[in-house]
C-alpha cells in the first residue's frame, strides 16, 4: 500500500485553482497527483518520474480521474526544459515530495529495503548504470566512509566502510541482507536495539546511487523561476541535508540585499520576489505518525512568488 506523506498539507499548501497549471515533480504512485487532478478540472497537470513501474501504475489511476495531464519520464532536474519544450513558460504550483515511495520500499527486488532480502539495486531509474551493488563493491574505503557519514549521518561510518571492504575481499556483496549483517557487526550491540542499524547506511547508499542531493538545489532554483506570480512551491524532505538545502535556498530568495536592510523606504527593485508561507516547518500530525511511521522524518516548506 502506498501512503502519501502529508497529502492534505501539501494540497492546501499549493493553494490550487481549478484552471491552474501544476507540476508534480515526484509522481511516484500518484497520491498527490491524483488529488491535484481532482481539483484542477479546467487546468492541467504535468508529472515527472523516472520509474517505469510507477509511471504505468499512475497513468492508469489518473486516467480514471481526468484527461488533463501528461506524465513525463525524466529526472525533475530537467523539469524546466521539458516544460518549455511544450511551450509552458510559467506554472501556478510545483510539488516536490522527495524520498522513496512505499511500493519501492515494499517491492523486494528493488533493493531499497533493509527488511527484505534482495539484490542491492536502489535505482529509481533502472537505466541508471550505477546500482547500490556497484557502490558497495567498487568504492574505496575512504569514499564509502564519506558518503555513509555525510548522507547517512552515521557515526559508525568508519567501521562500516572498513568492514564492507574487508568482507568483499572474500566475496562480492550482492544482497541487502549481506549488507545488513556487515552493518550490524560494525556497531555495538546496544546501538542495534535503538532503531534498525542499517537505516542510515541504506539511506546514504540510495542518495549516492540516485544523486539526490547533487540535483536538488539546481532543481529548486529552476522550479522557483517557473512560478507565476501567486504560484507556490511545496517541498517535503525526509533528510536533514535535504531540508537544509531547501531552507537555505528559500532564505536566499526571500531576503533583501544587506546594503538596504533596515532602511525606512526600500525601492521595489530590492524587495524579494518570493515569500515563505510557513515560517515554522510543518511536520506530520500525531495521527499520521500512528498510521505511517515512515512519515516521522518528513518536513514540509512552502514558498510563494509575490512579484
Amino acid at each position: 500500500m502506498h501512503y502519501t506523506v502529508m497529502k492534505e498539507e501539501s494540497i492546501l499548501g499549493l493553494n490550487l485553482h481549478e484552471d491552474g497549471v501544476y507540476v508534480d515533480c515526484t509522481l511516484g504512485y500518484a497520491g498527490d497527483s491524483g488529488e491535484i487532478l481532482k481539483r484542477v478540472k479546467k487546468g492541467f497537470l504535468f508529472a515527472f518520474d523516472q520509474d517505469d513501474e510507477a509511471i504505468a501504475w499512475s497513468y492508469n489511476l489518473l486516467k480514471t480521474i481526468g484527461e488533463n495531464f501528461l506524465i513525463i519520464k525524466s529526472n525533475f532536474l530537467y523539469m524546466k526544459e521539458e516544460l518549455q519544450k511544450r511551450n509552458i513558460q510559467g506554472v501556478d504550483g510545483i510539488l516536490f515530495d522527495l524520498g522513496v515511495s512505499s511500493p519501492q520500499l515494499d517491492n523486494d527486488y528493488r533493493g531499497f529495503s533493509y527488511h527484505k532480502d534482495a539484490y542491492l539495486d536502489m535505482r529509481m531509474d533502472k537505466n541508471n548504470p550505477i546500482s547500490a551493488m556497484d557502490v558497495i563493491n567498487t568504492y574505496d574505503e575512504a569514499h564509502l566512509r564519506d558518503i555513509i557519514f555525510r548522507f547517512g549521518e552515521e557515526k559508525y561510518a568508519k567501521s562500516i566502510a572498513r568492514n564492507i571492504v574487508k568482507e568483499r575481499q572474500n566475496k562480492k556483496i550482492e544482497t541487502t541482507f549481506e549488507l545488513v549483517d556487515i552493518i550490524k557487526k560494525s556497531m555495538p550491540y546496544k546501538e542495534t536495539l535503538k532503531s534498525h542499524p542499517a537505516r542510515k547506511t541504506f539511506q546514504a547508499i540510495r542518495i549516492e546511487v540516485n544523486h539526490e542531493l547533487d540535483i536538488l538545489e539546481e532543481s529548486l532554483r529552476k522550479a522557483l523561476s517557473m512560478l507565476n506570480i501567486g504560484g507556490r512551491l511545496v517541498v517535503i524532505t525526509f533528510h536533514s541535508l535535504e531540508d537544509k538545502i531547501v531552507k537555505n535556498v528559500f532564505r536566499e530568495v526571500t531576503s533583501t540585499p544587506k546594503f538596504v536592510r533596515g532602511l525606512p523606504n526600500i525601492s521595489a527593485e530590492y524587495l524579494p520576489d518570493y515569500a515563505v508561507i510557513n515560517k515554522k516547518v510543518i511536520t506530520p500530525t500525531s495521527k499520521e505518525l500512528q498510521e505511517n511511521n515512515r512519515s516521522r522524518s518528513a518536513k514540509l516548506r512552502i514558498i510563494e512568488r509575490i512579484k
